[in-house]
C-alpha cells in the first residue's frame, strides 16, 4: 500500500488520469485536478468545512430540474459564466462586450415588426424604445437581430408569471431597418436588457406627445 501525504496525492490522482484516451479530457482533468488541489492546500479547509462545501453542491444540485438550473446561477455568481463567454466571443476594440443571455432570456422570443407594442397584458406606463446598431466604424448595420426583454414594475419578469398573464410579454426579437434602427412600444419604466452588437448607450427623455409616457434611447 502506498504512503501519501499532501503532497504526493495529486502525482498519484494526475497518474490514473494520464492513461484517459481522449487528449483533450486528459488535458482538462490534469488542469482540474492541479487547481483544485491547489485551491485545497492554500485554504486548508477542516474537515466540517469541507463537509459543508459538499453539503451546499448537494442542495444547489436538489433545487434543479427541468426548468430550474441552479448551477448555472452558481457560475453566474462566481464569474465563471462571463468569464468562458470573454474566452470564446472576444470582440474587437470599439466593439460592445459580449455578455450572458441571463436566466430570465426566451429562446423562442416573438418576432415583432419595428413600432410594435410588446407589452402584451402587463401594464404600466407608455415607453417608447429607439435604438441603433453600427460597425465598429459607424457604418449601419440593416438586418441586426436584437432581442429585448424587460420586466414589470416589480422587477418581475413574464416567465415568472406565466400562470397569471398566460403568455409572454415585455419581449421581442425585432431587426433593423436599411439604417440600422428600430424601435418599440412597451409599458413600465424598467431597465431594457437588449442583446446588440454595437457600442450601446441608454438616455431617458419626457415625450409631450403622450401624456406620462417615457422614451429611452439605445445607440
Amino acid at each position: 500500500m502506498r504512503n501519501f501525504n499532501e503532497n504526493t496525492i495529486t502525482d498519484a490522482v494526475l497518474e490514473r488520469i494520464a492513461g484517459a484516451s481522449d487528449p483533450r479530457i486528459k488535458e482538462v482533468s490534469e488542469a482540474l485536478v492541479r487547481h483544485l488541489h491547489a485551491f485545497v492546500r492554500e485554504v486548508r479547509p477542516s474537515q466540517k468545512e469541507w463537509d459543508y462545501g459538499i453539503d451546499f453542491l448537494t442542495r444547489t444540485g436538489h433545487m434543479c430540474d427541468d426548468k430550474r438550473q441552479e448551477f448555472i446561477l452558481l457560475s453566474d455568481a462566481l464569474g465563471v459564466s462571463m468569464l468562458v463567454d470573454a474566452i470564446n466571443h472576444p470582440v474587437p476594440e470599439g466593439a460592445t462586450e459580449t455578455t450572458v443571455l441571463g436566466p430570465f432570456f426566451v429562446q423562442a422570443s416573438p418576432e415583432k415588426s419595428n413600432g410594435e407594442d410588446i407589452s402584451g397584458p402587463m401594464e404600466g406606463d407608455p415607453m417608447l424604445v429607439t435604438g441603433s446598431v453600427s460597425s465598429v466604424d459607424g457604418r449601419p448595420l440593416a438586418g441586426a437581430v436584437v432581442d429585448v426583454w424587460h420586466s414589470d414594475d416589480d422587477g418581475y419578469y413574464d416567465v415568472q408569471q406565466l400562470d397569471k398573464i398566460g403568455d409572454l410579454a415585455m419581449r421581442a426579437r425585432f431587426h433593423t431597418d436599411q439604417n440600422g434602427r428600430f424601435n418599440f412600444w412597451s409599458s413600465s419604466r424598467p431597465p431594457i436588457r437588449s442583446r446588440m452588437t454595437a457600442r450601446s448607450a441608454t438616455c431617458w427623455k419626457s415625450r409631450a406627445a403622450i401624456p406620462g409616457a417615457r422614451r429611452m434611447c439605445i445607440s
